[in-house]
């Protein structure tokens, strides 16, 4: 399990391979004014370093295991010199709040949005109905496991980090299966950066599938995707844990998957076919009611025999 740090924030932060660039302090005055001290003299010329961004990337801050399954996607600068600029919040959360990045490498034109997802600090997280979740992710240090069922400081803060790794997890697992997910970019702390779903341009998140109105033939198409996306997870022993037409983006055409923390492992959890059986019922549903000859009973049996439980 990863230290439990919290998420970086976009402050500005020491360019790694600059390191060899230092000031020294000066005690010298020049025209009765003391000359800036070397924090000072560096802060100023950092800022001058990042144009305006809010930070260096923090691609090198992660190991190999905690970036996105390679190849590397050609639309991601990986270079030394990108920064990272917050262009805004894109959605809050219960537990995590998602933002808005721009990772791009000054005097280029190789720019790329990012949607980051931050896990609050334990003074706000609300994780209230995690404790199913949970069952079947549990630790090596049963101090570490008694702290998490106490709700103590400590343990509040490893939920964090539990929640925030399996997403990332989830998504580097699924990516990697072909189940249709953003790529998962990196994770350093409790920050879950990956592909923004959207407009790129006008910086318009995909709508949710609750929000899009479609004709028989969409619908049915949507319906297939969909299908296919849960019965690979369920062939892979996992379960959503969450799914909703609000969890689900339609960008184009193409439907994708998100908001996986809760991700469930069917075969560990006691609860598995309950999973299943809920997120199947759920979608279903919000089929049905559109019109669309669909069973969330027919969709629950397939889903557990993918599964192969008994």
């Amino acid at each position: 399990m990863r230290d439990f740090e919290s998420a970086p924030s976009l402050t500005k932060q020491r360019r790694r391979f600059d390191d060899e660039q230092t000031f020294q302090k000066r005690s010298a005055r020049d025209g009765g004014h003391r000359l800036p001290d070397a924090d000072a003299a560096y802060a100023v010329y950092e800022a001058e370093q990042l144009g305006g961004a809010d930070r260096w990337s923090t691609w090198r801050d992660s190991s190999p295991l905690q970036r996105g399954p390679e190849p590397y996607p050609d639309w991601l600068p990986l270079d030394d010199a990108a920064v990272d600029t917050e262009l805004g919040i894109l959605k809050t959360g219960k537990e995590a709040d998602v933002y808005l990045i721009e990772r791009s490498v000054p005097g280029t034109d190789r720019a790329v949005v990012l949607a980051a997802k931050r896990y609050r600090n334990t003074k706000h997280r609300l994780f209230n109905r995690d404790s199913t979740y949970l069952e079947g992710r549990q630790v090596r240090e049963s101090r570490d496991n008694r702290a998490m069922a106490k709700r103590t400081a400590v343990g509040m803060q490893m939920i964090a980090a539990q929640w925030a790794d399996a997403e990332f997890t989830a998504l580097r697992h699924l990516y990697e299966l072909g189940v249709a997910v953003p790529y998962p970019v990196q994770i350093v702390g409790t920050e879950v950066l990956q592909e923004f779903i959207g407009d790129h341009a006008t910086r318009t998140a995909a709508p949710r599938l609750a929000q899009v109105r479609a004709d028989s033939d969409e619908l049915r198409d949507l319906w297939e995707q969909l299908v296919a996306g849960v019965s690979l997870l369920a062939r892979a022993g996992f379960a959503h844990g969450d799914l909703s037409a609000y969890n689900i983006l339609v960008d184009d055409g193409r439907l994708v998957i998100i908001d996986l923390p809760q991700i469930v492992d069917v075969v560990a959890n006691p609860k598995g076919r309950e999973f299943l059986a809920r997120d199947a019922h759920n979608v279903a549903g919000w089929f049905a009611a559109r019109g669309l000859d669909v069973s969330g009973e027919d969709l629950t049996r397939e889903l557990i025999a993918d599964a192969n439980i008994r």
